[in-house]
């Protein structure tokens, strides 16, 4: 997305593009990997809460895979379409600001009508009031202010770069606090994400230090040469079209 609306450029004719581009897919491969290999298991803790996936009983999951699609395709919009509201609105926090008010009353819409059961809004347990305060003030706020931060600062794809990170560190959380088991395919998934994350900040770096060169290179250009240049723009016109000798005078007789 950022390619196509001109945000990012990406130039495969040189080092830096292509590290970008090999990055990328090496961080979502790694994530995939995590995701749908398992492989033999490195890590089962003895301790289990007993979450199983299918305790829940039947779910559709084709209706769940078209979600989280949807889910991706908004999520990467809207770190693309970051970069151009700084650039004319160029108040982070605001930004922010606007965007969990309008989230809040996006899900308070959507859940009136799709929760109707007033039991449903009482809280049960201090780990739930725990879990709504830490997604209100951590997950969102506090990280949204430092993505919109990164956005700006790095812009879309440096941040979108460091998300299949977040499927390796809530592996290993899971495996630490909820008990479940850490398999071979996690462990090939990380080798991936951090290997394709080096090179995507290692083009980004090339890509910077090249700008960077170019700029000091216009900047130190003697100012005769851009008289030159200038002088040669405004040359007069060559004698093939303006005759050197002046007419005689008996033309005018």
């Amino acid at each position: 997305m950022a390619a196509a609306l001109r945000i990012e450029k990406v130039r495969l004719d040189r080092r830096d593009g292509v590290a970008k581009v090999v990055g990328t897919l090496a961080c979502v491969a790694g994530a995939s990997v995590i995701t749908l290999y398992k492989g033999p298991t490195i890590f089962g803790p003895e301790a289990s809460l007993g979450l199983e996936v299918g305790a829940g009983g039947e779910k559709n999951w084709t209706l769940g895979c078209v979600y989280l699609i949807g889910h991706c395709l908004s999520w990467s919009g809207w770190l693309v379409l970051q970069a151009p509201v700084l650039k004319k609105y160029p108040a982070r926090l605001s930004v922010t600001s606007y965007t969990c008010f309008f989230g809040v009353i996006q899900f308070l819409i959507i859940a009136a009508f799709m929760e109707r059961d007033a039991d449903a809004w009482k809280f049960h347990s201090g780990s739930e009031i725990f879990t709504i305060l830490y997604a209100g003030f951590i997950a969102s706020g506090v990280a949204f202010a430092v993505q919109i931060w990164c956005i700006d600062r790095g812009g879309p794809v440096f941040v979108a770069v460091y998300q299949p990170v977040q499927t390796l560190v809530v592996a290993i959380m899971a495996s630490l606090t909820l008990g479940e088991k850490f398999y071979l395919g996690g462990i090939i998934g990380a080798v991936l994400i951090i290997a394709g994350l080096y090179l995507v900040l290692w083009g980004k770096s090339e890509e910077r230090a090249r700008l960077a060169r170019d700029r000091d290179a216009a900047a130190v250009m003697p100012p005769d040469a851009a008289v030159i240049r200038s002088s040669k723009l405004q040359a007069p016109p060559s004698s093939t079209t303006q005759p050197l000798l002046l007419p005689s005078s008996t033309e005018n007789v």
